[in-house]
């Protein structure tokens, strides 16, 4: 099998955490006979500063032509006073909505050699494995009209029955494969466009009965993850509280650079750390590839339904952060700090060594 990836990088510590997930990548590919072609684009501050927009019409097609997109992180100080059409996270929302992806995945998963890390008692964070379903091409980020002026500014928060539905049924989809429980998350209380949320949310859990669904305020789901993280499985949201809770439930899981993404349609998806460019840390060799890396592993599962290579990836990063090794962000006394490459290295070494075990084990035995 051959597979055609379009990297896009960005800005900051973007290109380093790409770089070091496509080693992985490289590796995984290779143990499970699959061919990789890999072309690389300029989006965000960089295809501004060369181009001029944020998001060439090139990359976007290569985008189209490609089986996924893996992209690092975009924006930084240096373009914060140019118009919002200009801005790097212009080229987010573009892809997003040229690509149609429409279901933003994004998993919280606390490893308990992390436990530490977190601001959070360990008893409070230990067995925490949250995913969080943002949804992706509606609401305020896509409304209008939208706008400012002297006197006043606004936005259109908007959804359209289609856009709830296909959340909806993908969250209960997802939820008969884990533990039947979904939160669905709004501000029904004061919002007429929640309320619609809702009501299209419960005419779906119709169809799925052997689900558990309960709803919940924004607000008061933003205390509950940090107060009881456990509480939660499946979280389903709108776009914007989508945005605000995964980053709450990256805190709570020791660090921003631990946590990966993927971005789903009907026929295109992007994966990307959720981290943002960290420009202050950028060519240093400070950053966490492990967010990265572990989107790569969304990407074998769900872009190429490459299940174990993807277990594989994960079971290396979770051995990875047992044997100590930690990066800047996730240190702590007694642990060994590592710089971007080193974390890289000894995923891979690990992978391979797993790999050894559980796949070439097996296969001698049979």
């Amino acid at each position: 099998m051959n597979l055609k990836i379009a990297l896009l990088p960005g800005d900051g510590i973007g290109p380093e955490v790409v770089n070091a997930a496509v080693e992985v990548m490289k590796i995984a590919a290779e143990k499970f006979n699959t061919t990789l072609t890999l072309n690389e684009y300029l989006v965000g501050g960089c295809s501004y500063d060369k181009f001029g927009t944020p998001l060439t019409e090139e990359t976007l097609s290569a985008c189209y032509d490609s089986d996924a997109v893996l992209l690092g992180a975009v924006g930084g100080t240096k373009w914060e006073n140019l118009s919002q059409n200009l801005k790097p996270e212009a080229a987010l929302l573009k892809l997003r909505k040229a690509l149609g992806l429409y279901n933003n995945i994004r998993p919280a998963k606390v490893y308990s050699a992390l436990l530490s890390s977190s601001t959070l008692k360990p008893e409070v964070l230990e067995g925490t494995d949250i995913i969080i379903l943002r949804e992706l091409t509606g609401d305020v980020y896509f409304g209008e009209p939208r706008g400012y002026d002297d006197e006043k500014g606004w936005n259109t928060m908007i959804y359209y029955r289609e856009e709830v539905v296909r959340m909806a049924r993908y969250a209960f989809e997802l939820a008969m494969t884990r533990d039947k429980r979904v939160v669905s998350v709004d501000k029904a209380n004061v919002l007429d466009c929640s309320q619609f949320w809702r009501k299209i949310v419960h005419e779906i859990h119709k169809d799925y009965p052997e689900v558990t669904l309960s709803d919940m305020y924004v607000d008061n789901a933003a205390m509950q993850i940090v107060r009881n993280p456990k509480q939660f499985d499946i979280i389903l949201t709108q776009n914007l509280f989508g945005d605000i809770l995964s980053d709450i439930a990256a805190m709570i899981t020791g660090s921003l650079g631990m946590l990966p993404s993927a971005s789903l349609g009907s026929k295109y998806a992007l994966y990307e750390p959720v981290h943002g460019s960290a420009p202050d840390i950028a060519g240093q060799g400070k950053a966490n590839p492990l967010a990265t890396i572990s989107s790569v592993a969304m990407m074998f599962y769900h872009s190429f339904k490459m299940y174990k290579a993807a277990e594989l990836i994960e079971a290396a990063i979770s051995k990875t952060l047992d044997s100590g090794y930690r990066t800047a962000d996730i240190y702590s006394p007694g642990s060994v700090l590592v710089s971007t490459a080193q974390m890289r290295d000894a995923v891979i070494d690990n992978f391979n060594k797993i790999y050894d075990e559980q796949v070439v084990g097996e296969t001698a035995h049979q």
